[in-house]
C-alpha cells in the first residue's frame, strides 16, 4: 500500500506547469513508488498517461538511437509546427530512471523543444553526479527537479501508524509551552528513528536484526552502483573511505588528513566527496563569515542524509542513552530538519581560530538570521561561544537546542 510522502502534493502541484517534473534522490527512498501513485491519480482524470521504465533494455535501447523511438511505445504528440483546429491532449509521459539513457539532458530538450506543452514528462533518476552532469544549462528553464528524501521524522511515525505521537509533535512545534504526556514513549520512537533512519523499507520492517541486515544490504548495493556509475576503481579505498566519513559526522573535512590515512591524493578524495554528495548520502556545509573569501577556503562540515546508513556504515546500533556519539546523532538530526524547513545552501557553521563554535548558522533567503547550539542536555545555556558569536552578529536570533526538555533551552522537537 502506497503511503503518501511529503513532497507529494508539491510534485502534484507542478505537474500542469510546461516545465518537465523530473524526481531525483538517493535510490531506494521511494521514487518509483510515488511515480506509480501519480500515474494512478492522472490515470483517473481520463487523461492520456503512459508509463515507461528505462531499466527495460529494449525500451532503452530503442531511445538511445534518437528521442522519436519513444513513440513506438507512446503516443506521439502534435509538434509545435503542426497546427490543429481542435485543442491538442497533452500526453503525460511518466519515465522511471531516466539517468540511464545515453545522454538524458538531450533526450529531454529534444522532447521539450519538439512537443512544447503538449508532451508532458515526469521522471524519476538517482544517481545525481550522474544527473547533474548532463542537466546542466542545456535544461534551464525546462525543468523543475525535486529531491524525494529517505522519511523524515513525521514521515517515520506516519509509515509507523504512530498517529497519535504525530499529533503530539505537531501540538509541540505549534504551542510554545506544550509538553508531551507521553514524553517517554515519544523519546523512544525518536530514538529508534536516530538508529535505523528513514528508508522506508527499513522503517516497515519491524524486527530490529532484519533493520540491520536490510541496511547492511541497502549500503552494499548503493556503493557498488555508484562505483560502477561513476568509474571508481579502487573499491577496497572507497568503501573504507566511506566508514572514515561515518565516523566523523558533524566535524570538518580535512582533505589532507583523509588522503593520508587513505594512502591516495586530494583529487581522489575529492572525487569520492562527489560521488557521494551527488548519490545522497553525505551533505557538506560550508563555514559561515561575513569574509566570502573566508568562508569559501575554510574546511566543511559533514553531515549524513540518512542516519541508518550511516550507523551501518560503523556497525553500531547500541542504545542512544549508552552511546558516545549521541550528541553527533542529535547535530545529524538537527541539520536534517533545517535542511527541511530552509534552503541547504542557507545552512552554515561558525568557528573561530580558537576553537568557538556554533553547530548551525542559518541566513534565509526572506532575511532571517538565526543561530542553533545542539546541547544533550541543557545545563548551563549560553556559553562562551553564543556569547562570542552574539556580540560578533547581534542581528542573529541564538537558540540552544536540548534533546531533554528543560526550560532554559528550546526543546530539539520544536523546530
Amino acid at each position: 500500500m502506497y503511503i503518501q510522502r511529503k513532497l507529494h502534493k508539491a510534485i502534484k502541484k507542478h505537474i500542469p506547469k510546461k516545465e518537465y517534473t523530473i524526481i531525483t534522490g538517493a535510490r531506494q527512498v521511494g521514487k518509483t513508488s510515488l511515480l506509480l501513485a501519480l500515474y494512478k491519480e492522472l490515470s483517473e482524470t481520463k487523461k492520456q498517461v503512459h508509463y515507461l521504465t528505462f531499466e527495460d533494455y529494449e525500451v532503452l535501447e530503442s531511445i538511445n538511437k534518437h528521442p522519436e523511438e519513444i513513440f513506438r511505445y507512446v503516443p506521439r504528440p502534435l509538434k509545435l509546427i503542426e497546427p490543429s483546429k481542435e485543442k491538442q491532449n497533452i500526453v503525460y509521459l511518466l519515465i522511471d530512471e531516466i539517468q540511464y539513457a545515453a545522454t538524458p539532458t538531450s533526450f529531454l530538450k529534444y522532447l521539450f523543444d519538439t512537443y512544447g506543452e503538449n508532451l508532458k514528462i515526469i521522471a524519476t533518476g538517482s544517481s545525481a553526479f550522474y544527473i547533474d552532469q548532463k542537466f546542466e544549462d542545456s535544461l534551464a528553464g525546462r525543468k523543475r527537479i525535486f529531491e524525494l528524501k529517505s522519511l523524515d521524522f513525521e514521515e517515520w511515525l506516519t509509515f509507523n501508524k504512530q498517529h497519535r505521537i504525530l499529533e503530539e509533535l505537531i501540538e509541540i512545534r505549534k504551542q510554545k509551552e506544550y509538553i508531551s504526556p507521553s514524553s517517554y514513549e515519544f523519546i523512544n520512537h525518536f530514538h529508534n528513528y536516530l538508529l535505523f533512519g528513514g528508508f522506508p523499507r527499513v522503517v516497515l520492517e519491524k524486527n530490529q536484526t532484519d533493520k540491520i541486515y536490510i541496511l547492511r544490504e541497502l549500503m552494499n548495493s548503493f556503493l557498488k552502483k555508484d562505483l560502477l556509475e561513476s568509474n571508481i576503481t579502487r573499491t577496497d579505498k572507497f568503501y573504507k573511505f566511506f566508514s572514515l566519513l561515518a565516523g566523523q559526522i558533524g566535524n570538518l573535512i580535512n582533505r589532507n588528513e583523509l588522503a593520508n590515512t587513505l594512502g591516495v591524493d586530494n583529487k581522489t578524495i575529492e572525487r569520492y566527496l562527489f560521488v557521494l554528495q551527488k548519490s545522497f548520502h553525505i551533505e557538506l556545509i560550508r563555514p559561515f563569515s561575513s569574509n566570502l573569501r573566508k568562508e569559501l577556503t575554510k574546511m566543511p562540515k559533514l553531515f549524513f542524509k540518512d542516519t541508518g546508513l550511516r550507523n551501518i556504515a560503523l556497525n553500531n546500533f547500541s542504545d542512544v542513552d549508552n552511546r558516545t556519539d549521541t550528541s553527533a546523532l542529535l547535530e545529524n538530526y538537527l541539520f536534517l530538519r533545517l535542511s527541511q524547513i530552509y534552503d541547504a545552501d542557507s545552512i552554515r557553521f561558525w568557528r573561530t581560530a580558537d576553537g568557538k563554535e556554533i553547530d548551525f548558522i542559518v541566513n534565509d533567503t526572506f532575511g532571517g538570521k538565526y543561530a542553533y547550539e545542539v546541547k544533550l542536555n541543557c545545563k548551563t545555556g549560553k556559553n562562551k561561544s553564543t556569547h562570542k558569536f552574539a556580540s560578533t552578529y547581534p542581528d542573529f536570533s541564538i537558540q540552544i537546542t536540548s534533546l531533554n526538555y528543560d526550560p532554559k533551552c528550546l526543546w530539539i522537537f520544536k523546530i
